[in-house]
């Protein structure tokens, strides 16, 4: 149980689910089951049922840390927001889980939104190893590759006001967080230099979700089930979503399925190109990903930051600060890739 999750806390937050949820579901007696859910490391997430008589509503609430108001990332989409997100990405067909209401000050629960609770699996090592998920693994990557192309046919004009961010803002927010650390990495230099010299344009800008990758999927024995997390979305070049997923952090091992470690990029492009999307440049997709692999490496200073100055002593944050060193490989091999 979490230090957050006990008994005085799950009752609180019932109260104020009822209230909530009673605004858009009829009849609704009672809420049980409350209980915090594992993961969710900027955001909480809470399980629940909505009673209605002889009728259970499985539902999520995502909502702020500690109920707080505004305490968001710069790089963060208010909560209110990411709901908006959520059912524009719905009308366009994506599979994500119903908004049922977003929160009110009058609910005392702070910033946060319900929705449906959809079943399925995200841990990585699960659904790239279990047998319960082998028939869906060869379709994921063209299921991505359909999602991503309905994700970024979103109309530009409905779109909420959010951040604005091609590759320029991207290299410039990461290269001034690099410099802050004073910790040189001639490997991340190699690849600034590559970005810069490299950069594409700006034209086509679509929504981009920001984190479409294995770990942020619902995954049945069907196969890709909703899209979560969509905190970090922003107008941008929609292939930086093509290229994130296939960050070889995010293949979890599976390093020769570079698409989430459970498929090739040829398959999620034709599944792009087949659903809408705009023809598929490789080059382009690859710029993505060096420049994806960098964030990362340069989210995992961040850790290590956070632990040396005893802001965050976690084990957790340890752990993941020293996996920039693997991201110095990863760029290594996608600019200076060895000849069979």
């Amino acid at each position: 149980m979490s230090t957050t999750d006990t008994p005085e806390k799950r009752h609180d937050l019932a109260a104020g689910l009822e209230t909530a949820v009673g605004r858009s579901l009829a009849n609704v007696d009672l809420v049980s089951g409350v209980r915090r859910l594992s993961g969710g490391a900027s955001q909480e997430t809470w399980s629940f049922d909505a009673i209605a008589g002889t009728h259970s509503h499985p539902l999520i609430l995502r909502r702020a840390p500690g109920g707080t108001t505004n305490n968001k990332r710069d790089t963060a989409v208010p909560l209110a927001t990411e709901a908006a997100l959520i059912q524009l990405a719905e009308q366009q067909g994506v599979p994500v889980p119903p908004i049922t209401v977003v929160l009110k000050d009058e609910d005392g629960l702070g910033d946060g939104f319900i929705m449906e609770r959809i079943e399925g699996e995200t841990i990585a090592r699960k659904i790239l190893r279990d047998a319960e998920y082998a028939d869906a693994r060869p379709k994921l990557a063209r299921q991505c590759g359909e999602i991503l192309a309905k994700i970024h046919a979103v109309p530009r004009g409905d779109i909420p006001d959010i951040q604005v961010s091609p590759a320029r803002s991207e290299i410039d927010k990461y290269r001034d967080i690099y410099a802050s650390m004073k910790h040189p990495h001639p490997v991340f230099e190699l690849a600034f230099r590559y970005l810069e010299d490299n950069l594409p344009t700006d034209e086509n800008l679509t929504l981009v979700h920001g984190d479409f990758r294995n770990g942020n999927l619902m995954i049945g024995p069907d196969g890709v089930r909703a899209v979560l997390d969509w905190e970090l979305a922003h107008v941008g070049d929609p292939m930086e979503d093509l290229g994130w997923i296939c960050v070889n952090s995010w293949r979890f091992g599976e390093i020769d399925n570079p698409v989430g470690g459970f498929g090739s990029r040829e398959d999620m492009f034709a599944g792009y190109e087949a659903a809408g999307g705009a023809p598929v440049d490789p080059e382009r997709v690859k710029y993505w990903e060096v420049l994806g692999t960098l964030k990362w490496g340069i989210m995992c200073m961040i850790m290590v930051s956070a632990f040396s100055s005893g802001m965050d002593r976690s084990v957790e944050r340890a752990a993941i600060g020293r996996r920039s060193s693997e991201t110095e490989i990863d760029l290594l091999n996608l600019l200076a890739p060895r000849k069979a």
